[in-house]
């Protein structure tokens, strides 16, 4: 979010890179492969048709049921992954079951994810952390589960489950390693880290350890997993952002989390607790250090409203990708158990490494400014 006549929330470009080839997100990893691609959405796709396609090729050996590959995924992913799925599922390609979060956690909780898993389950997709209530899922836990079972499906003749997770909003915001995850694949998005807008998928040992197969055709670029010539400024661009996460997340995640709580406890202080819900509090559950999802209770004061009251802040009411749907509510808060009215009003306020305290009481004073206006407007 930017703040009207000057950037105060907003993401900075990196430093001039230098035209050298990035490791993957400073990430360590035994024998890595990290295929640049557009952000999120082809390295979301590209796992997907990678899944089915190799539970089709071992299911073609002679004596082998065929069956239809089938995905587990949750009901809060980004749509990246959701809208593939649902596409596949709607051509008969892909069987999918999306496990709803927890309403107390707001997170995928292991056991439910488990439960959901079927003979012919080839892949489970699991975000490292929701884009719009912050709460980090449980995929280290996760992961260690599924590389348990799949010793025992191996022994049962049953094709192995792919472990992928979509790290997007995570890195550059907390603790990001591909080993403690365990995960075969992990989606990287530059622009979430204040690199270029491109992204970068982590395959586990690509077409050795873990299948990788291209979706385009036409080049051998590389390694023909995604032909096509190499944007090398941005691929740079992303491995020098990369190279200061890894140096720093951790002083970048103190100073956001600091800004961050201090936001909310000013949200309450100016509009008192009982006026303000905190969307992205969930019992027992971690969160991203720089996310405040949360609603200012009252009639007349959904999100896009109090926005355009505003005189210096710019913000969202939910993700970029949902921006279509107008006043209707997040799916994700929904889901993941805020009533209705309540996720009507929600705001979503990102912090970043630049954001100062001052920037945060300007914030404050013109949402007070415009809720006044609002109540105002309503009054009789």
């Amino acid at each position: 979010m930017r703040r009207r006549g000057g950037s105060t929330w907003t993401t900075t470009p990196p430093p001039p890179w230098p035209l050298r080839r990035p490791r993957p997100c400073g990430m360590p990893c035994t024998r890595p492969g990290a295929t640049p691609a557009a952000p999120t959405l082809q390295a979301n796709n590209m796992v997907i048709h990678t899944a089915c396609r190799h539970f089709l090729e071992s299911r073609a050996r002679p004596g082998a049921s065929r069956g239809t590959p089938h995905i587990v995924t949750s009901s809060v992913e980004h749509d990246s992954i959701r809208l593939p799925l649902e596409q596949l599922v709607k051509e008969s390609l892909a069987e999918a079951t999306f496990v709803a979060v927890s309403p107390r956690s707001g997170r995928a909780e292991v056991d439910d994810v488990l439960t959901a898993i079927r003979p012919t389950t080839c892949l489970v997709s699991i975000m490292l952390a929701n884009n719009e209530t912050g709460v980090i899922m449980p995929v280290t836990e996760l992961s260690q589960h599924v590389h348990a079972l799949n010793q025992r499906r191996v022994a049962e003749g049953l094709p192995r489950i792919l472990v992928h997770t979509d790290a997007a909003q995570m890195i550059g915001k907390g603790r990001v390693d591909v080993q403690e995850l365990g995960v075969d694949y992990l989606t990287i998005v530059g622009h979430k880290f204040y690199g270029p807008r491109i992204g970068a998928l982590y395959v586990r040992g690509p077409s050795t350890t873990t299948p990788l197969h291209p979706m385009l055709f036409g080049g051998g670029q590389e390694r023909s997993f995604r032909p096509g010539t190499e944007n090398t400024p941005m691929i740079a661009g992303l491995g020098q952002a990369a190279e200061l996460v890894s140096k720093n997340w951790e002083a970048y995640e103190t100073h956001m989390r600091d800004v961050r709580d201090y936001l909310e406890a000013r949200l309450e202080a100016s509009f008192g607790k009982q006026r303000i819900h905190l969307n992205s509090h969930f019992t027992g559950s971690k969160r991203l250090c720089n996310t405040s999802n949360f609603s200012i209770l009252g009639p007349g004061l959904q999100g896009r409203r109090v926005l355009s009251r505003c005189k210096m802040l710019l913000a969202s009411v939910g993700a970029a990708c949902h921006s279509e749907k107008g006043d209707r509510p997040s799916a994700i808060l929904l889901s993941c158990g805020i009533p209705y009215e309540v996720a009507q009003n929600a705001l979503r306020l990102s912090v970043g490494r630049d954001t100062t305290r001052a920037d945060v009481d300007l914030v404050v004073q013109d949402l007070v400014q415009a809720v006044v206006q609002l109540d105002q407007d309503q009054a009789p």
